[in-house]
């Protein structure tokens, strides 16, 4: 293809992927409406219920304060925040789409081989990218509760919705990509740029960074969070190392059988 075709396949893939985003978005604008945005601040109003029903038992008569509540501080915000779910869902709802758009635009451009390897990235990256945002979204209760319960006796919590929506979408997308990364890790050895054998040597610093970024995405204190997070993302880091162990040891078959000696 000349270079005029190849913007003119840029363009219309780019457009298919903008025309999919803007649907998912418009999808994501009607969900933030029904659930999406109930779900979001559930885990906010089981801790604030929670916390007052103690109150109340342990000071009987008095007024029971709001423990946590979230608050939209400026007169657009709401709007804003809506704006914001919307597009964050387009894009997860639209993924496949223009992740699709991004590999048939590259294809072409590639041998069987590379084909095989990019089809296979596709096809178990996305599965992986939506088990790391629910295990996020699955740990994200216990985060709230746990940060909420710093909060004095008597006093009061004001997350702001802005604040509180980054903090609930860095969780889940954070985890979702660190569960894609196995994938990056399968694949740089099917290309032959890493072997099993090496990653199965780095398999102590591998668990020790895993731990670290748990404990990061997750407060230091909820050890039960971080671990639940760890177990799985140890799991799949070792299902990379069997399945490069395996395809390393096909290679080493197939080299054996073309340079054997003719008997």
């Amino acid at each position: 293809m000349s270079l005029g075709a190849h913007l003119i396949e840029l363009r219309k893939r780019l457009f298919i992927a903008a025309i999919a985003i803007v649907v998912g978005a418009i999808a994501g604008w009607v969900l933030t409406e029904l659930f999406v945005w109930d779900a979001i601040q559930q885990p906010v109003v089981n801790v604030a219920k929670a916390q007052a029903e103690a109150y109340a038992a342990a000071h009987p008569g008095e007024d029971v304060p709001k423990v946590a509540t979230i608050v939209f501080p400026t007169i657009s915000s709401a709007f804003d925040l809506r704006l914001q779910l919307a597009f964050t869902i387009g894009l997860v709802i639209s993924s496949p789409v223009w992740l699709y758009q991004i590999f048939a635009f590259l294809v072409p451009g590639l041998n069987t081989r590379e084909r095989k390897f990019t089809l296979g990235f596709f096809l178990s990256a996305i599965p992986l990218f939506l088990a790391g945002c629910a295990a996020g979204w699955f740990v994200l209760p216990n985060i709230v509760k746990l940060m909420t319960s710093f909060v004095p006796e008597g006093g009061e919590s004001l997350l702001t919705a802005k604040e509180y929506l980054d903090f609930v979408q860095k969780l889940v997308i954070a985890i979702g990509v660190a569960f894609v990364l196995p994938v990056f890790i399968v694949l740089l050895n099917f290309a032959g740029v890493i072997s099993a054998a090496s990653i199965i040597k780095s398999w102590r610093v591998a668990i020790l960074v895993i731990v670290l970024f748990t404990a990061i995405a997750t407060p230091s204190a909820d050890v039960v969070s971080m671990f639940m997070l760890a177990i799985p993302m140890i799991g799949l880091y070792f299902l990379a190392w069997f399945i490069a162990h395996l395809h390393d040891r096909r290679v080493e078959r197939r080299n054996a059988e073309e340079f054997a000696e003719p008997v």
